[in-house]
């Protein structure tokens, strides 16, 4: 006789999570858009970079927004699936890109450690997580209480999982690209 068990199938039905990764590279920038469900299981993983071959023609502040935002767009158009959410490194992706360059119809929020130094912007709203360990900046209104965006946040938070992808992605991309060589 087999053992009765009940998989939750609500949780497949909240979505994915995306998470965003991008990181300086000697001669460049590279990045990773993985994707996650609620247990925080692998469903994509999509990776560019962008190489700049004429690095001192750029002051290092327009050349960081030009990389993300290149990437961004390219790591969005291959990535097969709609993500319910999109989280990204707070000290990695400026608040510009989604509020001034790329305009994304899913909630998006920079994530930030507590003892992170990370400018916020007027437009984006500041949420902390339950422990106080996380903050996520929202470019424009966080999901609604009630959104199955929202309970896709929850689980994620309850399962330790608003900070955990973006190594999983780093560690994606040293796998594809090498390991990084640090850039100042």
């Amino acid at each position: 006789m087999p053992i009765p068990y009940r998989d939750d199938e609500d949780i497949e039905r909240l979505g994915a999570a995306a998470f965003l990764r991008i990181e300086a590279e000697p001669r460049g920038y590279r990045g990773a858009l993985f994707l996650v469900d609620a247990r925080g299981e692998p469903i994509e993983f999509a990776y560019n970079r962008v190489e700049i071959v004429q690095r001192f023609l750029w002051g290092e502040d327009q050349l960081r927004r030009h990389s993300c935002r290149r990437l961004a767009a390219t790591l969005f158009e291959i990535c097969p699936r709609v993500p319910a959410l999109l989280l990204c490194v707070a000290d990695e992706v400026g608040s510009e890109l989604f509020l001034d360059d790329l305009r994304v119809s899913l909630p998006v929020a920079r994530v930030a450690s507590d003892g992170a130094v990370v400018g916020q912007t007027a437009a984006e709203q500041r949420e902390s997580s339950a422990d106080g360990a996380l903050h996520l900046f929202w470019a424009g209104a966080p999901p609604a209480a009630d959104s199955p965006e929202r309970a896709l946040l929850g689980e994620l938070a309850r399962r330790g999982l608003l900070s955990e992808p973006f190594e999983r992605a780093g560690a994606g991309l040293a796998e594809v690209y090498g390991e990084l060589d640090l850039v100042d």
